[in-house]
């Protein structure tokens, strides 16, 4: 049997897949996480509650009005994203232009609020949510085994969070975001409507949570703590890969689920520490983070 570094060789592809997946969702709820701050200048720690909310509303949809997993693709994250426009005009809206500790403190609360609920109704031992039959199974590709759901998981997150750098980095309505929060005054003055700009830019990054919920249903129980338990992980990605940096974000939140999966493979006790490590090094070296912009 093919080994490397002593490892048999589909023990190790096999870490390597479950790390792109783990990768995948760090780097779609980091997409979040750095759309929002790097636009509204917000540190939404509420975004693993809507995370988990996107996750419940497909369980929900599914159990009660029978609603498959391909229509909550779409109609979930709208339900997230339409919480987030609530949750914007409601509360944030009115912390803009102070210290952005206010804002992390209520969205910290949000999120205690959103899981408070959640464990009342449905308790914490997690509720099952089946793959697509049209992504049951796995193919045989000769040195190991994928599961197909894993795979779409991959691409389904590499297709989003390209999609939004191209949107937010390469297009006019991308360069009308980013000139609406560094001068709202200016912008406005050519006509745009900058509080809708805002509003909308945080429900598509609540959004974006919601939909990882759902493509993470399948793989993992869904019940109320599955936020928290991500949450600090991906905070520590958008830190690394740079505040506010959208590639960063993306590249970083996928090679750490690979550098994740790895460590499992040879030192399995360091696993769940050594983003963190990773994080403490680079905040040494270039406290920016690896794509952010020096002060």
């Amino acid at each position: 049997m093919t080994e490397i570094f002593g490892i048999p060789i589909q023990a190790f592809l096999g870490q390597l897949m479950l790390g792109l997946v783990n990768g995948a969702f760090y780097a779609m709820l980091s997409l979040g996480l750095a759309v929002i701050f790097g636009l509204l200048d917000i540190v939404n720690f509420a975004h693993g509650a809507l995370y988990m909310v996107g996750a419940f509303a497909s369980w929900i949809m599914l159990d009660k009005w029978g609603v498959n997993y391909w229509a909550s693709l779409v109609l979930a994250p709208l339900m997230v994203g339409a919480l987030g426009v609530v949750i914007e005009r409601s509360f944030l809206k009115r912390l803009y232009g102070l210290d952005p500790l206010y804002g992390l403190l209520l969205t910290f609360g949000l999120s205690l609020i959103l899981e408070g609920v959640f464990r009342d109704q449905y308790g914490v031992s997690g509720q099952s949510y089946p793959v697509p039959e049209a992504l049951a199974g796995a193919t045989n590709l000769g040195f190991m085994i994928l599961p197909n759901y894993r795979a779409w998981v991959v691409v389904a997150s590499l297709i989003v969070c390209l999609g939004t750098w191209y949107l937010i980095e390469r297009t006019r309505l991308g360069a009308y975001l980013r000139a609406g929060t560094e001068n709202a005054k200016l912008v406005q003055a050519f006509g745009v409507n900058v509080p809708l700009m805002v509003m909308l830019t945080y429900g598509a990054g609540a959004a974006l949570a919601g939909l990882a919920g759902v493509l993470a249903a399948p793989i993992i129980q869904v019940n109320p703590l599955m936020g928290s338990n991500l949450i600090i992980v991906v905070f520590a990605v958008v830190v690394i890969g740079g505040m506010g940096s959208i590639l960063g974000s993306i590249v970083t939140g996928l090679g750490l689920g690979v550098v994740e999966g790895f460590t499992r493979v040879f030192y399995p006790e360091a696993s769940n520490v050594v983003v963190f490590v990773i994080m403490a090094i680079v905040l040494v070296l270039r406290p920016a983070g690896l794509f952010g912009k020096e002060a």
